[in-house]
């Protein structure tokens, strides 16, 4: 159940943080959060990451419903048992709720974060938790998931008959 606590917490946080844009940053202005590094600029996204798909937010929305369903399913049915699989999982899932909750709710995603240093899409806590999840959970599956879940198929000690 703590995976349940961590995506909650993480949700939180991003619904935290969008309702403080929308509130005191007025769309389309910035302010500065970590000079010359990142500012805070209030976008509104009907896409997904790079504004992909814009103004299909219904698609999206049932995406990210049915990969949210199908997460929480997946860590329910304990499908992932290992520590580091079961912590990836829910920050993707986290991800994924945080930005369906703004496109159910307002018909767009909420982005902030602008970086200054570099040419990039404006994104969120919740694409954060999707870009960070999902590396985190493809490395886990490259790399550790016959290792560390896969059982051995049981072996028939029985004679055979004969």
């Amino acid at each position: 159940m703590l995976y349940a606590l961590l995506a909650a917490v993480l949700v939180a946080a991003d619904q935290v943080v969008k309702y403080l844009v929308r509130t005191y940053i007025p769309l389309g202005t910035s302010v500065p959060f970590l000079p010359g590094l990142v500012d805070l600029t209030y976008v509104q996204n009907t896409g997904a990451a790079f504004s992909i798909l814009s103004d299909h937010t219904w698609v999206l929305t049932l995406i990210s419903a049915v990969v949210s369903v199908v997460i929480a399913a997946a860590l329910l049915r304990g499908v992932i048992r290992h520590p580091f699989g079961v912590t990836s999982l829910p920050m993707v899932l986290a991800g994924a709720v945080g930005n369906l909750i703004d496109r159910a709710l307002f018909g767009f995603v909420t982005d902030m974060f602008d970086l200054q240093f570099m040419p990039f899409a404006v994104f969120n806590v919740a694409d954060i938790c999707v870009v960070c999840g999902g590396i985190a959970f493809c490395i886990y599956f490259l790399f550790y998931y016959d290792m560390l879940e896969k059982k051995e198929e049981p072996h028939d000690s029985s004679p055979a008959d004969g």
